[in-house]
């Protein structure tokens, strides 16, 4: 498994006990839909490898509690402390209307209510305070706020965002 066929779950931040349970800090809004699972990926030393799940269930609303088949004691717990989980992107819930998934809108076409076709989009930055729309115009690139408020319409089946931006922030990159 490739990690961008899968998203990031979370991370295992410590051990419960000494039988090699281990407690993962979810990254999510929806814990209980990982209350359940077969299996996971974590990522060590670089590689996702998988490990099939005994028993899990939540702990303190954001926290799952996992026994590992295989991690039976201290030292095998120890040894997967600070490992980052994934799941294949196929377990993502599906949303609809105009929430995404970043990795979703990857290619999608932004275009402005008052500017018409803008670019495609090549990324997203989520690194500064406001996520952004990196999008692609001949050559030249664009950055667009990823603020509800600009985003009118997601259009999964054309594959086209609609936004609504300030006059002459398209403008200033042009």
């Amino acid at each position: 498994m490739k990690k961008e066929d899968c998203f990031y779950l979370g991370k295992i931040v410590r051990k419960y006990s000494f039988k090699g349970e281990l407690l993962i800090k979810l990254e999510t809004d929806e814990p209980e839909l990982y209350e359940n699972l077969d299996a996971m990926f974590l990522e060590v030393r670089g590689t996702l490898i998988p490990f099939f799940i005994e028993s899990s269930q939540l702990h303190k609303s954001d926290l799952l509690r996992v026994q590992f088949e295989d991690v039976t004691n201290e030292a095998d717990a120890d040894s997967l402390i600070k490992c980052d989980v994934y799941l294949p992107l196929e377990f993502l819930p599906q949303l609809e209307g105009n929430k995404f998934y970043f990795h979703e809108v990857i290619g999608f076409t932004i275009e402005d209510k008052n500017y018409g076709k803008v670019g495609e989009i090549v990324s997203i930055n989520d690194s500064t305070a406001q996520a952004l729309f990196e999008v692609e115009n001949n050559g030249k690139q664009i950055l667009i706020p990823m603020n509800d408020q600009f985003i009118v319409k997601v259009d999964r089946n054309s594959k086209t965002i609609i936004v609504e931006t300030p006059e002459g922030l398209i403008d200033l990159y042009l």
